[in-house]
């Protein structure tokens, strides 16, 4: 399955120690083997408030397993040469980024090869004044969020400020909820389709078939699925087959 070049960017993200403590050891390659263009990994969170149930569900199962940034890293460099192999981000919350220390966070992702950072609590002003110059050091990129009510001004400055992708929320929700296709994300969508980007825009927050992911594309440069990749992996487990089986259901491959 060749990768993607123009549009229809396929990224896939799944919690870091579920369901299994170095599950990441056998999903990582995985994913690469079923050729996603992207990968997000989620670090794992007491208290992920932008996050629906079963993500929710799998942060606690990954925290309860023993995962913490340290361990996290520790995957990541030992398979080096597959996280090299294309995008993967790290996806967490701004206190676990603050209080492992920022310079070393990002120092920590350079020598594991992370291509950038979702902090969706991090104000782009804040990230501007205080720690895009350290991001640049360490040549790790960000992407922030955008939503259905998010300001033209504020539009500007995520294509300006992200140096990754835009992350389209598709609903003001948690993850995990189903993408509805009605008048108001056609707007949403056609609005983004309309304005000239920096970035390549992918939608996320309700991906979960086949069909969302054509929606997405149809619009932006391709999709972000989380929520369904993990109730894959809840019902079927985390076999190679089994996971390039889900992506090409994903595409349509």
């Amino acid at each position: 399955m060749e990768r993607k070049q123009n549009g229809k960017l396929l990224n896939i993200f799944f919690t870091a120690g579920y369901p299994m403590l170095h599950s990441l050891d056998d999903i990582l390659p995985s994913l690469v083997a079923a050729g996603v263009d992207m990968i997000e990994v989620g670090l794992p969170y007491s208290d992920p408030l932008a996050d629906g149930q079963l993500i929710q569900e799998t942060s606690k199962v990954a925290l309860q397993n023993g995962m913490h940034i340290d361990i996290l890293f520790e995957q990541l460099d030992r398979n080096y040469e597959t996280v090299s192999a294309l995008p993967v981000y790290l996806m967490g919350y701004f206190n676990q980024f603050l209080q492992y220390g920022p310079e070393r966070f990002l120092a920590r992702c350079f020598k594991a090869g992370v291509k950038g950072l979702i902090l969706p609590d991090l104000p782009m002003e804040y990230y501007e004044t205080e720690y895009a110059k350290l991001f640049e050091k360490w040549q790790v990129g960000i992407s922030f969020l955008i939503c259905p009510d998010t300001s033209e001004g504020r539009l500007d400055n995520a294509d300006r400020l992200s140096t990754g992708f835009v992350y389209a929320v598709s609903q003001s929700a948690t993850t995990g909820s189903k993408l509805t296709a009605d008048t108001t994300l056609k707007t949403y969508l056609q609005q983004l389709q309309n304005r000239t980007w920096k970035n390549k825009v992918l939608l996320g927050f309700g991906i979960q078939k086949h069909n969302d992911f054509e929606t997405a594309c149809a619009y932006l440069d391709g999709a972000i699925v989380g929520s369904a990749f993990l109730q894959h992996i809840k019902q079927h487990g985390i076999g190679r087959e089994g996971i390039i089986k889900f992506v090409k259901s994903i595409r349509n491959d």
